[in-house]
């Protein structure tokens, strides 16, 4: 990617940062009112699987949600490898108690025979899912997550970190060096479960 290049993304992250991660106003903490908030909306994972948002892929696990696109050749090289350190990092607790999300923003081209071939290429483990699903029903989880965009190529290069059980939230630049990321998700991964009343909206970006 170029100077000028990194450059843009640097300023956009900086005011995706700055801004709501998820709607002002709602304040998805725990348990039912987390339920409540990002529903059970049904979306689709690569390996062609129903999964309810939060029931099947958030509830009691900590989240590491980006936004991607098969055909990016931008930023989404760079986001996706960190995602590849984060996940070799895991381990065993990929899938258990953490989960990966990483889901299109360009559903009209990114079908499920994509998807895979997406996510054999970047050997996602079990636990990293890639998510599509109906456009009306994916369109409503990214909003609720903050990500939707009517341009893929302006979709947002932050992760949104969250402990879905203790009420944590954080943002990452998807693009900050891999070490820095793995400290953010450890923080929210070693929460102590404890609960945290504030808006997730308002999170910091760690």
């Amino acid at each position: 990617m170029s100077t000028p290049t990194l450059r843009l993304w640097a300023i956009l992250a900086a005011l995706a940062l700055a801004a709501p991660a998820l709607a002002a106003g709602d304040r998805p903490d725990t348990g039912d009112t987390a339920h409540k908030y990002f529903t059970d909306v049904i979306l689709k994972t690569h390996e062609g699987k129903d999964v309810r948002l939060y029931s099947d892929l958030m509830e009691n696990k900590v989240v590491v949600i980006s936004a991607f696109f098969t055909t990016c050749v931008g930023v989404c090289p760079v986001t996706a490898a960190n995602l590849q350190k984060v996940q070799r990092w895991l381990g065993p607790r990929l899938g258990e108690d953490v989960v990966m999300l990483s889901m299109t923003v360009d559903p009209e081209t990114d079908d499920l025979a994509k998807l895979k071939e997406y996510a054999d290429k970047l050997q996602a483990k079990p636990g990293w899912y890639f998510i599509t699903g109906d456009k009306e029903n994916l369109n409503f989880a990214l909003s609720k997550l903050g990500l939707y965009t009517e341009d893929k190529d302006a979709h947002s290069p932050v992760f949104l970190i969250g402990n879905v059980r203790s009420g944590l939230w954080k943002k990452a630049l998807g693009m900050a060096p891999a070490k820095e990321l793995i400290e953010i998700v450890d923080s929210v991964l070693d929460d102590r479960l404890e609960t945290h009343p504030e808006d997730p909206a308002a999170a910091p970006g760690g």
